[in-house]
């Protein structure tokens, strides 16, 4: 049903050098980027790619309230890694790596340099 999600930012190059970093632990590079307003990463066909992008409207991005991105990946250690790579990239930390619950969802939660809100997680054996 999603074929990509689009994150604002404010300084498009700090961004960019963000989700590329991110983009490489999925095995997916830029596939779309417009002259230094937007840039889309995924694989055209694929699973749905995440872009960052100034604001059409000339006006400030902002950060939604109760909005959050969540990258599937297939390990606890890519979790891991993703939060790593994020954290060595400007971003911030929302919650360290480890179990939620009981029903298997290992996840991590992080901020883009924007401040955007975003999840890598995984589905383990329940406890």
């Amino acid at each position: 049903m999603i074929g990509y999600v689009t994150l604002g930012t404010n300084d498009l190059p700090r961004a960019a050098k963000f989700y590329d970093a991110i983009a490489e632990h999925f095995g997916v590079g830029r596939m779309m980027d417009f002259e230094g307003m937007f840039i889309a990463w995924g694989e055209a066909g694929g699973a749905p790619g995440v872009a960052a992008t100034k604001p059409f409207d000339g006006e400030k991005a902002t950060v939604g309230n109760g909005t959050m991105v969540a990258l599937a990946v297939d390990t606890p250690d890519k979790v891991q890694a993703v939060y790593d790579t994020a954290l060595a990239n400007g971003g911030s930390d929302e919650g360290a790596p480890g179990s939620r619950g009981d029903d298997g969802f290992y996840a991590a939660y992080f901020r883009d340099p924007d401040g955007n809100k975003l999840n890598v997680f995984c589905m383990t054996a329940p406890n």
